[in-house]
């Protein structure tokens, strides 16, 4: 991987933080490991308090490759890549919600892996399993679709950003809501074709879900290259988007693999 691309999703998220007054600091999210045999190493915040006998919506953000690794650092550079105006949108509006962000290595996320972080963020915070959205950039758009896959009826939405997926499996997560962003000029992760192999664009992968009865909301920036998840999560629609997604029927036990 080149250093520019290295660079990039740092000095796109620059630009956003230098304008921006009152941003939350990556000191106030707590470090946290899942309280199981993976340990799975992740950030997280509740951004107000709760009244008596609520539950609080649950945003899981995955980070893209270049930030793997154990340090419980990493994921949070370029500000999250963008993702943590989230939690500077959510402080604006009084909206108490807890974020995550975990981390993980190879270039992967195993859906179980997300689980774990969800199964124990269960535990610590008054989250309501009916209310947890997923979301992540590159390979964490990847780790999106694959956690959907592997869990249809357990997420309230999914939010991909530039990243791919197999045509297979598609059909089983129709019934779940996604808003689902790339830029016309990817050029990493082809809006169309992915890396050219078996995995698929956004584009293709909207097409998939609309031919099989699905309605997944799709922005494809115009002329806009791999980088576009700063101006993604800056858009005001998104986290009321997100926190108006609940999940139908029973909720997922997702310590139980």
């Amino acid at each position: 991987m080149s250093l520019s691309r290295l660079l990039r999703p740092l000095l796109a998220a620059a630009v956003f933080i230098a304008g921006s007054a009152g941003a939350v600091e990556d000191a106030e999210l707590g470090k946290f490991w899942s309280e199981d045999a993976a340990r799975v190493p992740y950030r997280a915040i509740q951004t107000g308090a709760a009244a008596a006998g609520q539950r609080l919506p649950l945003i899981v953000f995955l980070h893209g490759d270049w930030q793997d690794g154990t340090d419980n650092e990493a994921q949070l550079a370029g500000y999250g890549n963008g993702s943590m105006q989230l939690i500077d949108q959510a402080r604006e509006a009084g909206t108490p919600l807890v974020y995550v962000a975990p981390q993980t290595t190879d270039a992967y996320w195993p859906p179980a892996r997300v689980a774990a972080v969800v199964a124990d963020a269960l535990k610590r915070w008054p989250v309501d399993p009916q209310r947890i959205v997923l979301t992540g950039i590159s390979n964490g758009g990847t780790g999106v679709w694959d956690a959907l896959k592997r869990y249809p009826r357990c997420f309230a939405a999914g939010v991909p950003m530039s990243g791919m997926t197999e045509p297979s499996g598609l059909r089983r997560i129709v019934g779940v809501p996604q808003w689902i962003f790339h830029g016309e000029k990817d050029d990493d992760t082809d809006v169309e074709w992915g890396y050219g192999g078996a995995q698929v664009g956004s584009r293709l992968v909207v097409r998939a879900l609309r031919a099989f009865g699905g309605k997944p909301v799709y922005t494809e920036y115009p002329g806009e290259k791999h980088v576009i998840w700063s101006r993604a999560y800056a858009d005001a629609k998104l986290l009321p988007w997100m926190l108006a997604r609940r999940l139908p029927g029973t909720p997922c036990r997702f310590d139980a693999g």
